[in-house]
């Protein structure tokens, strides 16, 4: 899953981008209306936690634009303006939830977690490959039974491959959800976290779930072949 986030106060910015990535998300920054614009315009999103006083275009304002251009990205309002009229405004305007400032960051993943779960492909609590189980709730993953351990990285690339057993994956699709802005395309660190991953749900067994197109992508399986 990718999140932009909208949030011209640098330590808060920072703060929220760690917690989501430290549950896995990747996570993209805009400090300016403009910025958040261009990145919208190139990247898709699952979630936009936005500010609503960022420099011009103000949060409110981008999201008017996104909302008249057909954009359905769940935005989860960011603003320190708790009157009434303002949050209905803020609603009315196409926002999915709206949280005020201060706020407790467990809230606001709690917050993100409902907005994701509310897409048109529900974010369902379990997600399974034969005997593949993963657990995002409680982020834990089990091979037949086994409790794996798996980096933050690897988790994210299994849900990805999870929610579309059975489907090629290629590699610029497994960039654009699981990594942010940042990503190097040339690097070998998608085969690198597929190498892990193999090796932990495959392992040695002779029928394996995790396969390799050449020049195509990826594809894991709904039952071990």
């Amino acid at each position: 899953m990718r999140i932009l986030v909208v949030e011209d106060e640098a330590v808060l910015a920072d703060a929220l981008a760690e917690g989501l990535r430290d549950e896995s998300y990747a996570v993209d920054v805009a400090g300016r209306g403009s910025e958040a614009e261009e990145l919208m315009a190139v990247n898709a999103y699952d979630l936009v936690v936005l500010d609503w006083t960022i420099p011009a275009p103000s949060g409110i304002e981008l999201l008017r634009r996104w909302r008249a251009a057909g954009n359905d990205t769940p935005v989860l309002m960011l603003t320190g303006r708790a009157g009434l009229a303002d949050r209905v405004g803020g609603l009315d305007t196409g926002a999915d939830d709206y949280l005020t400032k201060p706020f407790a960051m467990d809230e606001l993943l709690a917050r993100a977690r409902s907005l994701l779960r509310r897409r048109a492909r529900p974010l369902v609590a379990a997600l399974t490959a034969d005997d593949v189980v993963m657990d995002r709730g409680a982020h834990e993953v089990k091979v037949a039974g086994e409790p794996v351990e798996l980096a933050p990285k690897e988790f994210a690339v299994l849900e990805y491959l999870l929610a579309h057993k059975g489907k090629v994956v290629s590699r610029t699709e497994l960039a654009e959800h699981v990594w942010d802005d940042s990503f190097d395309a040339m690097s070998n660190v998608i085969d690198v976290i597929l190498y892990r991953l193999r090796r932990k749900i495959d392992g040695d067994r002779e029928e394996k779930l995790l396969q390799t197109l050449k020049g195509v992508g990826y594809r894991l399986r709904d039952r071990r072949e």
